[in-house]
């Protein structure tokens, strides 16, 4: 470990196509307390964990001089929930119209798991622990 690094991450910033859709969609989906919000982020509260949905124009500063890639590249990422019952929170997403990507499936590693992308597709899992296969 490189001294002085935690061994906590605080907080995650996802770069959003559109922060109003984001918005809705992140407050349809998940129960997090938003800490902050304005009109180009919303910081939302997991746990300890604080998820920046930051608009995508605002990106470049952040992370130059590496590009901002489009959400058309495909998955870059893959942020996973541990939930108690996949099944359940399957039917729960899809009631509020969220498609999955995949899933339930059984995964070798001992995790039920299934995935869905918010609308700048950012891939998120939910996984139940299960014996290994």
């Amino acid at each position: 470990m490189v001294d002085g690094l935690p061994r906590e991450v605080e907080v995650i910033t996802l770069f959003v196509d559109d922060i109003a859709l984001s918005k809705a969609f992140y407050g349809k989906v998940f129960a997090a307390e938003t800490v902050w919000e304005d009109a180009v982020s919303s910081v939302l509260k997991f746990g300890s964990l604080l998820v920046n949905l930051l608009d995508i124009s605002q990106a470049p500063p952040l992370v130059a001089p590496m590009p901002v890639g489009p959400s058309a590249a495909g998955a870059r990422a893959l942020l996973t929930i541990r939930v108690a019952d996949v099944d359940a929170v399957c039917a729960a997403l899809r009631a509020t119209g969220v498609e999955l990507l995949n899933g339930p499936i059984d995964r070798p590693w001992g995790r039920r798991t299934a995935a869905f992308a918010d609308p700048s597709g950012h891939v998120w899992e939910i996984a139940q622990v299960i014996g290994r296969t």
